[in-house]
């Protein structure tokens, strides 16, 4: 990473629900080009990290600035894709229109779209393998369908920084590839900070520059190599956990861990629910 001004800073940022500390004292810099994963159990306190950042949820104590100014809703540097929704069939948007809102959504009235901007959706739509309903009423479409399209709206306005709620969540392999290597770009190419929620870092692992990890009301913070190793999960659980590495993928075993690393059942009452 070169020496520049960060696009996310947290500085001894925590968030307390009555008398429970869900993280605290996070000193946090992101800058442009970072790509950020955040790892952790239900009800660490993930989502929560993505709602600050979003403007959606006050401190308890410290700040969280983007580009300098205070984390606030609707601001057009943020770019946000969020966990899997099903839209109500009578959305009255095709998925083009959709895609286009990353642009002008922010606009009052009726959008006029030039041919810029249509070049720059049909180009995402493309990306994301929507091109075949890209004309279609996006609330008739399956949830993986409207998943690539959230996908390509939060890419489409070239946000400083993309903050990724289980983004890969009800897509298949091609396409889970597909979105995460329009994360990569977006980060590489665009210098944008890229802070990407997960259950399962392998899909992500090879493009991942730092971890943040939250548990029990404490975190860690550093590289792959750093933070996902055996004895550091074991302090941060103050349990035992094992950390194996296999073909470049990484899995995380304990007993009181069974299932973290893969995708929370939809029926789990201790998920955490998605950031809205």
């Amino acid at each position: 990473m070169t020496e520049q001004t960060p696009v996310v800073r947290l500085q001894n940022a925590g968030v307390t629900f009555g008398s429970r500390p869900l993280w605290q004292e996070l000193n946090l810099e992101i800058r442009p080009g970072e790509f950020l994963a955040v790892l952790g159990p239900n009800g660490s306190g993930k989502s929560t990290f993505l709602r600050v950042l979003l403007g959606l949820q006050r401190l308890t104590a410290g700040t969280a600035e983007i580009h300098g100014s205070p984390a606030r809703r609707g601001s057009s540097r943020v770019g946000y894709i969020p966990q899997q929704q099903a839209l109500p069939p009578d959305t009255p948007l095709r998925a083009r229109d959709l895609v286009a809102l990353g642009i002008d959504g922010h606009r009052w009235g009726l959008p006029f779209r030039g041919r810029r901007t249509r070049d720059i959706v049909d180009s995402l739509i493309m990306q994301v393998g929507a091109d075949a309903y890209a004309d279609q009423p996006v609330g008739l479409l399956s949830g993986g369908e409207q998943q690539r399209l959230r996908a390509a709206q939060a890419l489409a306005g070239s946000p400083a920084a993309l903050l990724c709620d289980e983004p890969l969540a009800s897509l298949d392999l091609h396409h889970q590839q597909a979105i995460t290597e329009l994360i990569r770009q977006q980060a590489v190419d665009r210098g944008s900070s890229v802070v990407f929620v997960t259950h399962e870092i392998n899909p992500v692992i090879e493009h991942v520059d730092r971890v943040l990890y939250f548990a029990r009301g404490q975190h860690r913070i550093g590289a792959v190599e750093d933070v996902m190793r055996s004895e550091v999960l074991s302090d941060l659980y103050d349990a035992p956990v094992d950390v194996i590495e296999h073909k470049g993928r990484l899995v995380v075993m304990a007993e009181h861990l069974e299932g973290h690393h893969c995708r929370p059942s939809a029926e789990d009452p201790s998920a955490e629910g998605p950031v809205r």
